[in-house]
């Protein structure tokens, strides 16, 4: 198999890339990555004899068409992703994950490629903390944030090709993902860095806003079986049973690494700030035989933890500009 891996330089992207190269050795694969902030070619460097990278941007129309052209199976991680970030600037957020969605879109249709679309239960909304309901692929679309809104118009362009083109494309919303290699302006990265860094964690408003956590290497182990078992045109909902609020996270990462619970500040809270996220993902658990490798929250998050304590040569380089842009914002 020839796979094409879009924003495989980034968070959830690379490893991807690194467990296909571990697992599935018998598939070529090429990495598309405009390495931006947020991707990071060092994040490759232990696969990197394995693969090939490809720097560019996923809405340029004659790369993406050769790089296409060349492939079997696309799988589109690429976005900018940063809640904060877009609400300070949108743009970005309009130009990657609308325009470039649409750029590789009209590539798979002319080539005939199977496409697979990542994106996020954020395009949902939220729910509220006392509602006994979980997202579906049913549940209406109403996102809140620049960021959002943009992948959920993404999500429509893949629905609408599918349905007017013939598109071979499925689409995966996926609940919040920690692990290896994400950037430390994310929640659960920057807290474990600024404990290691001695340094309080920062909690938004109260903490009670709800997660549904999942560690990376179950979501693409999702993702695989989807791209072999999954049915052309549905959507799958990502999960792994991980609903935790971000002060209980907070107090998980302080216990594990052997500090007081109540060690940490609390911070002004952002605007539109989701109150709950929750995935049902019976239907690709019933319908697809899926099951998340990680027993527990708690298992995945002390393997995240260690990750980043024997990995500080990756993280360092971004963590003092990601922690002088929080201070002017006074987060």
């Amino acid at each position: 198999m020839r796979l094409l891996v879009t924003g495989g330089a980034g968070f959830i992207g690379s490893n991807f890339v690194h467990q296909t190269v571990r697992e599935r050795p018998d598939v070529r694969v090429t990495v598309l990555d405009a390495l931006t902030y947020a991707g990071d070619e060092a994040s490759l460097a232990p696969v990197a004899e394995a693969v090939t990278l490809v720097r560019g941007d996923i809405a340029d129309a004659d790369l993406v068409d050769g790089l296409v052209a060349d492939a079997d199976v696309v799988v589109h991680f690429a976005a900018e992703s940063h809640n904060d970030n877009s609400l300070t600037n949108p743009w970005p957020f309009v130009q990657t994950n609308v325009v470039g969605t649409y750029t590789l879109l009209e590539a798979v249709r002319r080539h005939s490629t199977r496409f697979h679309h990542i994106s996020t239960d954020e395009v949902y909304g939220d729910l509220e903390l006392d509602d006994p309901a979980k997202f579906t692929p049913e549940t209406p679309y109403n996102p809140s944030s620049p960021y959002s809104s943009t992948k959920a118009a993404s999500d429509l362009l893949v629905r609408a090709w599918v349905r007017s083109f013939g598109v071979q494309a499925t689409i995966s919303n996926c609940s919040n993902n920690y692990g290896p290699y994400q950037h430390v302006e994310k929640f659960i990265p920057r807290q474990v860095t600024n404990v290691i860094d001695g340094v309080r964690p920062k909690l938004y408003g109260s903490g009670e806003n709800v997660r549904d956590w999942i560690h990376v290497e179950d979501h693409n182990s999702a993702v695989w079986t989807i791209i072999e078992r999954g049915r052309i045109g549905e959507t799958y909902l990502i999960g792994a049973d991980g609903e935790e609020n971000n002060k209980a996270v907070v107090e998980l990462i302080l216990e594990l690494t052997g500090q007081p619970r109540d060690a940490y500040d609390l911070v002004s809270d952002r605007p539109g700030h989701d109150l709950r996220y929750a995935i049902d993902s019976s239907k690709l658990r019933t319908e697809l035989g899926w099951e998340p490798r990680y027993p527990g929250f708690r298992d995945g998050l002390a393997a995240t933890i260690d990750w980043y304590r024997a990995n500080e040569a990756w993280w360092r380089p971004q963590k003092d500009a990601t922690e002088a842009k929080y201070a002017q914002l006074g987060r």
